[in-house]
């Protein structure tokens, strides 16, 4: 499972139904903290506190799943609530947050706590304070880089993790793109497979 909200929903995104990427991952969405419905309006929302629990009472999770966290700065009421609501369902939690951008900043969620230290485990994306890499003219910054670092460290432990249990003899459902010749067959096979557990497909 993948979540987050605004950009961070990209992440989520990223994994779901993805050439190269697993059949077993699942991205936790809520339209309303999309920037499509309004921009500004998602992120009010994301801090509004209880919204976590209800999204994640349309998914399955349970003991023995992951739940991946994604927010650049994780001090917002609806990433925190996330883990904290994954890890009651015995989930593991892994933050995926920007450490130089979280240690300087105070939590908006009413437990005081920040998403990376409410999650088994951190993943830092390196990012900078604010997100933004480059400075540009001479007091702003632009170039953020929370999504791709995001993407990159998201594929990253999945191939890592797929590699390790081929080396001990477990297959893993991985989707080939079905824009190659003659995949589209195999492609069917598995969303038939794993569309009982993973919403959207």
């Amino acid at each position: 499972y993948v979540a987050g909200s605004g950009h961070s929903h990209l992440l989520a995104e990223e994994v779901f139904y993805r050439a190269g990427g697993i059949a077993a991952a699942q991205a936790i969405l809520d339209p309303d903290l999309m920037l499509h419905l309004g921009a500004e309006r998602s992120t009010l929302l994301e801090r509004e506190e209880g919204r976590a629990e209800r999204a994640l009472a349309d998914y399955p999770v349970g003991p023995g799943d992951v739940v991946f966290i994604a927010s650049n700065s994780g001090r917002n009421a609806y990433p925190i609530e996330m883990a904290l609501a994954a890890k009651a369902r015995g989930a593991l939690t892994i933050a995926i947050t920007s450490m130089r951008h979280a240690t300087a900043i105070t939590s908006r969620h009413g437990s005081g706590k920040l998403l990376y230290q409410v999650t088994d485990l951190v993943l830092d994306n390196g990012g900078e304070y604010g997100d933004a890499a480059l400075v540009v003219g001479h007091d702003r910054r632009m170039g953020p880089t929370s999504t791709i670092a995001g993407v990159f460290i998201l594929n990253a432990v999945l191939a890592e993790a797929v590699d390790k249990l081929a080396g001990i003899g477990v297959d893993v459902d991985v989707y080939q793109s079905a824009n190659m010749q003659g995949a589209e067959a195999a492609a069917q096979e598995m969303i038939r497979r794993w569309q009982a557990r993973i919403r959207g497909l």
